[in-house]
């Protein structure tokens, strides 16, 4: 299974341009677009921290993705240990243990030391704080991991509610934070641009994103991050956290493009530049098989309509409320691989297969599009 790797090295996704050959070990960057995440575990069954058991668990299940968070808190002491993103990836042992591991896409929540208040519109020193500890950042793992076949989407969590406050759906955004907000993802595009430029570094990616929420209610016309901030910027990705959407894979799909829309050209990057970057069923409302189905069901659609990546929340809880789990989960807090897990490993399995399959009679492996394909058809056909 794992010979693939050598044949596809150099595949990302029809949007990444093969680099230059590394004398780092070989890496599998086919990008199989599903995948999962791992953000502040409830529960974990090993000596490790908690983080680092969930990634090595989802490398296990067979992801070369993942995603997790570079975002300090007073709570957790990481303010008193670290002064700086770049301080946080080079000197915590959990973090840069998962930079380490053979992960090829790392889609990161990196939310700055600077704390800067955008809300109030973004004052030059805020604007100077937030680019220089980004272009840190960024030139830091463009340094480390150069060589490493590795692509690192820099990005942060949901924007609606960083622009409303959470769960203030109703709220309108005054016109003075939607243009901080625009001038702080203006301000973060430049200093990862900036860093890509001025950094020497070879066979490593990075990229930036904005993260949406609440996109059903642009749809209908009211104000929100897809269609007051997002068409000032210039941002490469933007991923979107589908709840408000991913019951009806429909309206699910229309949202999409309700996104595409209106994100600027970048002529630089192929494809489609708007994935899930969450979704889930929890068990607290849905059986498992409920879960697997519905979630089956969206990675469906997302792969049909052609999303760089679907991103599951997440492999073990995070979430619990009046002590009970709430059931976001690939693993429950019993160490038993639900339904769902058991649906992403099948089509990793498959994945590999058809790789290798379609290089054998194909001399070349497949594009982004059949592998989206052809996943989707997989994913359709396979039995609960």
């Amino acid at each position: 299974m794992r010979r693939l790797i050598i044949i596809i090295l150099g595949l990302f996704t029809s949007s990444v341009t093969a680099a230059a050959p590394s004398t780092q070990p070989v890496l599998d960057r086919f990008n199989y677009i599903i995948g999962t995440q791992d953000f502040n575990p409830s529960y974990h069954f090993t000596t490790e921290p908690a983080l680092l058991e969930a990634a090595r668990a989802i490398q296990a299940m067979g992801s070369n993705t993942i995603k997790f968070g570079f975002t300090p808190t007073s709570r957790s002491g990481e303010r008193a240990n670290f002064k700086s993103l770049a301080d946080y990836a080079r000197l915590d042992p959990t973090r840069r243990a998962m930079l380490e591991m053979p992960f090829a896409n790392y889609i990161l929540w990196a939310h700055t030391f600077a704390e800067v208040n955008w809300h109030d519109g973004l004052s030059e020193d805020e604007r100077n704080r937030e680019y220089h500890e980004l272009y840190d950042f960024a030139s830091y793992l463009l340094k480390t991991y150069s060589g490493t076949g590795k692509t690192f989407f820099i990005g942060h969590w949901e924007g609606d509610w960083l622009l409303r406050g959470k769960g203030k759906k109703d709220v309108i955004p005054t016109p003075v934070a939607m243009q901080g907000m625009t001038d702080w993802f203006n301000a973060r595009q430049q200093a990862i641009d900036d860093a890509k430029r001025d950094t020497p570094h070879h066979n490593v990616e990075m990229f930036n994103y904005a993260e949406v929420n609440l996109v059903r209610i642009g749809m209908e016309g009211k104000p929100c991050l897809t269609t007051d901030v997002i068409p000032k910027t210039n941002v490469d990705y933007v991923s979107y956290s589908s709840y408000d959407c991913e019951s009806d894979p429909k309206e699910l799909t229309a949202a999409l493009s309700f996104i595409e829309s209106h994100m600027q050209p970048k002529p630089s990057i192929k494809g489609k530049r708007v994935f899930i970057g969450e979704y889930g069923f929890p068990a607290y409302k849905f059986s498992p098989q409920q879960q697997e189905r519905k979630s089956r069901d969206l990675m469906i659609a997302g792969l049909r309509w052609g999303c760089p990546f679907i991103l599951y929340w997440e492999m073990y809880n995070n979430e619990v409320k009046d002590g009970h789990q709430q059931g976001f989960w690939l693993i429950d807090d019993k160490n038993t691989k639900q339904p769902i897990y058991n649906t992403h490993y099948a089509f990793y399995q498959w994945a590999h297969q058809f790789i290798d399959g379609y290089q054998r009679e194909h001399n070349s492996p497949p594009s982004f599009a059949e592998f989206s394909s052809h996943g989707a058809d997989f994913l359709e056909h396979l039995a609960p």
